[in-house]
């Protein structure tokens, strides 16, 4: 008969009793028998670190059998031989398990879909699904299903170097911020040490910058008769005239919104997560500024906009309204939106304004680093003159084709 006090039989027929007993198997294994007929192995030892005793279970009977548990037995004695206490050790054994079924549920893909659920709260729709596209086409098939920890700048560099060599040096760039964006949130919620890939942008060539396409200052008479005169619906007009008066992004003004309008004071005041500097913005406002709000606030001064979507009245005017307007108008290729901008910076400019009030208006930040940290001014009371020169200008250019500003103001005349 074998030495082991336990046999498969005597397992078997161990019945329930009313209190709670062990049937033990020697060095230190014993099966605890239940008053409700549970049977479970356990495993007493004394601790290394304090010579206590301690219990390890091996689990239930007869899921785990009489030869598992003693070969667990025999694992636990050898890892107490080493000062290993068994039951340390299994816990940090299910937990480099855990974090390994984590890592690789946390896929790029996975992580990238956290990120842009985040960034759709600062950007259009259209932004937030053009970014989903590029990933869709150049990375996902290829490290989408990759444990996120897995990443490598090697990696990725080696999968965005055909595209390099395709001439797409903008979509090289725009792909390596949102790669960065995705890893940097990777680290941000603590399942990364660091972003792997924070300087995979310095080994490709940099892009040529683009000009926005704009017009020479003499074409803005030209523009406002075609604005006048063209085939545009109220919204978008008026949206294009206040773009062009206050010199704010195309965004910034497809999302003007009342609460951020004093009247009283004549400043539009952006709050800075609307901003792409994240900054706030003043904008002084002139009366031909404020005449454009007063046009159309018979059409949206009830909504959180002040223009209104087609679609969704209470959301704001398509960001690309203003574009596919311009468009229609015959300036495709000669002037965008945002070339509004360019226009009134280079004709501020040749006036004579100073430089620095302009890029203010423009809500530039200064390239120069310790110059930025030291001027804090906004050239407000400058802009405020500058401005008023630049509607008055405006207005001058409309020649005998009326702007909605300053036709509105000639109306109230009228009528008085």
């Amino acid at each position: 008969m074998s030495k082991d006090k336990l046999t498969d039989s005597k397992l078997r027929t161990a019945k329930p009793e009313a209190k709670e007993y062990s049937l033990g198997d020697g060095d230190g294994l014993y099966l605890r028998v239940k008053p409700n007929g549970a049977r479970l192995w356990v495993f007493n030892y004394y601790r290394p670190s304090d010579k206590k005793r301690a219990n390890i279970s091996f689990g239930p009977y007869p899921d785990v059998t009489l030869a598992a548990a003693r070969e667990r037995r025999r694992e636990s004695r050898a890892l107490l031989a080493q000062a290993i206490d068994p039951k340390r050790h299994k816990e940090e054994q299910l937990a480099i398990v855990q974090a390994q079924q984590e890592a690789c549920a946390n896929t790029f893909e996975r992580m990238a879909a956290k990120w842009l659920d985040l960034k759709r709260h600062d950007v259009s729709e259209a932004y937030a699904a053009d970014s989903w596209r590029s990933l869709e086409l150049y990375l996902l098939p290829f490290i989408g299903s990759m444990p996120i920890d897995q990443i490598r700048a090697p990696l990725v560099i080696e999968l965005l170097r055909p595209i390099e060599a395709d001439g797409k040096l903008e979509t090289v760039r725009r792909l390596c911020q949102r790669i960065n964006e995705i890893l940097d949130y990777t680290v941000n919620h603590g399942l990364l040490d660091a972003n792997p890939c924070s300087a995979i942008r310095k080994v490709f060539k940099k892009p040529a910058k683009k000009h926005m396409p704009t017009l020479k200052p003499e074409e803005l008479p030209l523009l406002m008769s075609d604005i006048a005169n063209g085939r545009l619906d109220h919204t978008t007009r008026c949206q294009i005239e206040w773009s062009l008066h206050t010199l704010v992004r195309p965004g910034e003004s497809a999302g003007t919104r009342w609460d951020e309008i004093d009247m009283e004071a004549k400043v539009w005041n952006i709050p800075a997560d609307r901003m792409k500097m994240e900054r706030p913005h003043r904008v002084p406002l002139t009366p031909q500024a404020l005449a454009l709000l007063e046009r159309v606030k018979p059409i949206s001064g009830h909504r959180p906009f002040v223009f209104p979507g087609y679609r969704d009245p209470l959301g704001h005017i398509n960001d690309q309204s203003a574009n596919a307007a311009l468009k229609r108008l015959g300036y495709g290729g000669r002037l965008v939106a945002h070339g509004l901008r360019s226009l009134g910076s280079t004709t501020l400019n040749e006036q004579g304004f100073n430089p620095d009030a302009i890029e203010a208006a423009l809500s530039h930040a200064d390239d120069n680093e310790i110059r930025r940290a030291y001027n804090r001014s906004d050239y407000y009371e400058q802009r405020v003159i500058m401005m008023s020169w630049w509607s008055n200008h405006i207005e001058q250019a409309s020649q005998g084709n009326l702007s909605l500003a300053s036709g509105f103001k000639a109306l109230k005349v009228v009528g008085e």
